[in-house]
């Protein structure tokens, strides 16, 4: 493992910056990702909204990258690269994308992915948060259920036992030693799940979180599975990229002559849901989360450190 970079408060305060215009970003794709627009008409929102407040794309050009968001419909897994494809109603699709700020002479990164279903009315964080205290599924009640049929009943439920995981994983960073509480925690929501759901998610093993700070990728790794073996201790001044990625179905994917679309081998659904969160002296704070995760963490007795 290569050296962890630890960042000061008023440097994790930058990257709070840059976590917010991807927050903007994620809400502009929201509103915009509707039946009939295609991946590439959302990539100019996306650049639409980095260039409005002064930031700057980390994934424009990375590694040869030629787009702003990742978006990654149904099968896709990661990395689906924008263009003419056209959404339709009943899609799940998944958005990755980030912006960087310059402080202080250095790029100060954040990152953050969130998961659709097309046609389905948007479910914020609180009212998520609410449902699952519910015990539902966090999705919402579908007016066409006999049209739309069980592909996508699955589809939400795959996109909320993600999402669920992704909170159940950042709450348990507050509270834990080692940064292995990651794995373990979107283990248990998925098993917990499964028995609720009677299907069990498929965790992907091959594509994981990582740190962020003065780059979009640094160490240390995120796994989203239980591993054998010393992870490393959660320090104030980490800054790390959680990112579950959920399938109905298996963890084997291969990846397209593009170099960049990672599908599912098995033709399955994948969801991918991820926040930037700093850990903090006095505790933590999520940087991509416009309410820094107040109310997603609200259900596992969690506040976070607020930094505006």
């Amino acid at each position: 493992m290569g050296r962890i970079e630890y960042k000061t408060r008023d440097e994790i305060r930058h990257m709070r910056r840059a976590g917010l215009i991807v927050a903007q970003i994620h809400a502009a794709l929201r509103e915009a990702a509707v039946a009939g627009v295609s991946t590439g008409e959302l990539d100019d929102v996306c650049r639409a909204v980095i260039a409005r407040n002064g930031g700057h794309s980390n994934f424009l050009n990375y590694h040869g990258y030629p787009a702003t968001v990742c978006i990654s419909v149904n099968d896709i897994v990661v990395h689906g690269i924008p263009g003419k494809q056209k959404l339709c109603d009943g899609d799940i699709v998944s958005f990755d994308c980030g912006a960087w700020v310059s402080a202080s002479g250095k790029q100060w990164h954040g990152d953050a992915a969130f998961t659709c279903v097309v046609g389905d009315p948007w479910v914020d964080d609180v009212t998520f948060a609410a449902m699952r205290g519910a015990g539902k599924q966090g999705s919402v009640a579908d007016p066409h259920a006999v049209e739309r049929g069980a592909v996508v009943t699955r589809r939400r439920e795959l996109d909320a036992v993600t999402r669920e995981a992704l909170w159940a994983a950042l709450a348990a960073v507050a509270s834990s030693k080692r940064l292995s509480c990651v794995g373990q925690a979107v283990e248990d929501v998925v098993a917990d799940r499964a028995l609720e759901l009677g299907w069990e998610a498929g965790i992907i093993e091959e594509f994981t979180g990582h740190g962020i700070g003065t780059a979009m990728h640094q160490e240390p790794e995120v796994l989203n599975y239980r591993a054998r073996g010393m992870s490393p201790r959660l320090k104030p001044g980490m800054v790390l990229a959680v990112e579950p990625m959920l399938t109905t179905g298996g963890i084997d994917t291969r990846t397209e002559a593009d170099d960049w679309t990672v599908r599912c081998s098995d033709g399955s659904d994948a969801a991918q849901w991820e926040h930037t969160i700093a850990i903090l002296d006095d505790g933590i704070s999520i940087l991509t989360a416009v309410d820094g995760g107040v109310a997603g963490l609200a259900p596992y007795g969690v506040t976070p450190v607020d930094l505006d």
